[in-house]
């Protein structure tokens, strides 16, 4: 059975466990990467494959990058802060409500 997701592209996000949070770009119904990057995840904190997984666009305090991350592990950041990840004015423009709006679907 497929889940519906809980994130929608656009949302800002957090992961639940480690300290990065970024925005959903896509979402796979379910897991849909190499088993090599499932069997990298430590056994104890591997994710069923049978939930969405979200694309981010990820940034910690160090870094930014692509993040591909199980619903299980996202919570959604009510921070408010702003993301600074330098490809989101590449996918997304902010509308009038403050709220990240992908290219292309600016009409809605």
């Amino acid at each position: 059975m497929i889940k519906i997701a809980r994130f929608e592209i656009g949302q800002v996000v957090r992961h639940r466990i480690y300290p990065f949070r970024g925005i959903v770009f896509d979402v796979d119904p379910v897991f849909d990467n190499s088993e090599e990057w499932y069997d990298s995840i430590p056994e104890e904190l591997r994710p069923s494959k049978e939930q969405p997984f979200y694309h981010l666009l990820a940034e910690n305090e160090e870094s930014e990058y692509i993040a591909y991350v199980s619903e299980e592990n996202l919570i959604s950041d009510e921070h408010g802060s702003p993301l600074r990840h330098h490809q989101i004015s590449e996918l997304f423009q902010l509308n009038k409500d403050g709220k990240y709006i992908m290219r292309g679907d600016l009409m809605h």
